[in-house]
């Protein structure tokens, strides 16, 4: 299973972009997936996750900004990012989990100027 995430880039504070993270081989279906972020000199945190059956969550930081989504006919995770701000700068990861198994893709930074 490979992950590769893209779609980051330089944007001024209150822009927009959208994070895709492209999945490899059959198994998206069965993957709860989720973003996370890492700021420099700070630990990788969750962003935002969904379940196999759709279910989301939202860390309080960025819930009513930013929308996660999936697209198993794609068999790809995508992250909205509205309404941006400087302190969602980071490296931005996708990741899979299928019982406990996790696969990380490479990050995508995102920079948000202010």
């Amino acid at each position: 299973v490979q992950l590769q995430a893209f779609g980051g880039g330089l944007v001024q504070t209150g822009g927009s972009l959208r994070l895709s993270c492209a999945v490899s081989g059959s198994i998206f279906s069965r993957l709860d997936m989720g973003w996370y972020r890492q700021a420099p000199g700070e630990q990788r945190e969750l962003v935002a996750s969904i379940s196999v059956g759709g279910s989301t969550s939202y860390a309080d930081s960025v819930k009513g900004r930013f929308t996660i989504s999936r697209d198993s006919a794609e068999n790809t995770l995508g992250l909205q990012m509205n309404s941006l701000k400087p302190e969602d700068t980071g490296v931005y990861y996708c990741k899979g989990d299928y019982r406990r198994l996790y696969y990380w893709g490479r990050g995508t930074q995102v920079t948000v100027s202010s």
